[in-house]
């Protein structure tokens, strides 16, 4: 089978590829990314000694000819999308690029697998930000049947591509399926992410930096059962279906630091506060009831397993995140919200 794996040089693009060829060595996977500023194509030097395996095509996904001319160059039977400009802060300082990357990009890939049959399905991942927030002693989770919200041009450009979605299966008929994920934690991720950009300045004996309302909740998934999950979607997962992928594990940025902080033997004078920045969402959480059911789904990596592994191999790769130190953009301080 040949799969085309977008934004693979990123964080949990790069994990599916080695999860992927790990699992199904009999598999050709072509990484299509456009090589913006978070994209590491040092993650998978392992892979091009195995021409046969793995492929990469520098390409945009909002570029329609581009990804047609791959899609019939490799005869493509499935395209899973992880392309997407992913962080909030960069989305107030450019919202621009995020609408055009997470809709328009993701839009031309439906448009893609519409116009060419031997796609057998697109599988688009999403996020648990596309349902707005919560409070956070709200006693709910959201479903997949959850009305989309998005309070930051990340979260609502990324709503727009689970509308497109929806879309495209009901008006076309195209094979896709759609999974939302909670945030992801683990090796190979950008350093400008909490976990790595708080590991790394304790590395340096730098001070972590901590938005005022870091009470916020995040729901924490390690990577690795996140490509798992993907796994079980595209063998059995249903045409048209929205897939809820969470852990249940609720940890707040205080609690993450603290972690952190712990395992470096540092304290809070080693923290120091920030205004959050417009539009900082409180809370989400998942119900991942329906892929636990029906596909069998269940996370396997606990969380302080998970954690600890994570800040072990960032201390033992310094060689790959030091060298990415300059390319991080987002400042977490002056907001223009409006010029």
């Amino acid at each position: 089978m040949n799969l085309i794996v977008t934004g693979g040089c990123g964080f949990i693009g790069a994990n599916f590829i080695h999860y992927w060829l790990e699992k199904h060595a009999e598999d050709l996977i072509v990484n299509v990314d456009a090589c913006t500023y978070a994209a590491v194509k040092a993650s998978l030097d392992d892979l091009e000694a195995q021409p046969d395996k793995y492929k990469f095509e520098k390409a945009d996904i909002a570029d329609y000819d581009a990804i047609d001319a791959i899609v019939k160059k490799y005869a493509i039977d499935i395209i899973v999308n992880f392309a997407a400009e992913s962080h909030n802060s960069n989305s107030i300082l450019n919202p621009t690029s995020f609408y055009r990357t997470n809709v328009l990009g993701a839009q031309n890939l439906m448009e893609v697998t519409r116009n060419n049959p031997g796609v057998k399905r697109l599988h688009h991942i999403s996020t648990c930000e596309v349902f707005g927030d919560m409070a956070l002693d709200s006693e709910t989770a959201f479903t997949e049947e959850s009305p989309l919200g998005g309070n930051s041009p990340y979260s609502s450009s990324k709503a727009g591509s689970n509308l497109a979605a929806n879309a495209y299966f009901k008006t076309f008929g195209i094979p896709i399926t759609v999974s939302v994920c909670s945030n992801n934690y683990g090796p190979y991720q950008f350093p400008e992410k909490l976990i790595p950009l708080f590991v790394t300045n304790l590395i340096q004996n730098r001070q972590i930096t901590l938005y005022r309302e870091s009470d916020h909740k995040r729901e924490w998934l390690h990577v690795r059962d996140h490509c798992r999950a993907i796994e079980l979607i595209l063998e059995n997962g249903e045409m048209g279906n929205v897939y809820n992928i969470g852990s249940g594990v609720e940890k707040s940025v205080e609690d993450i630091a603290q972690v952190i902080l712990d395992y470096f033997g540092k304290s809070d004078a080693d923290k120091i506060y920030v205004p959050s920045r417009p539009s900082h969402d409180r809370r989400y959480l998942l119900d991942s009831a329906k892929i636990r059911s029906a596909l069998g789904w269940a996370p396997e990596v606990a969380f302080d397993d998970g954690i600890r592994s994570t800040i072990e191999w960032y201390i033992q790769h310094e060689q790959w995140w030091k060298p990415l130190l300059t390319k991080r953009i987002s400042t977490e301080q002056n907001w223009q919200v409006r010029k």
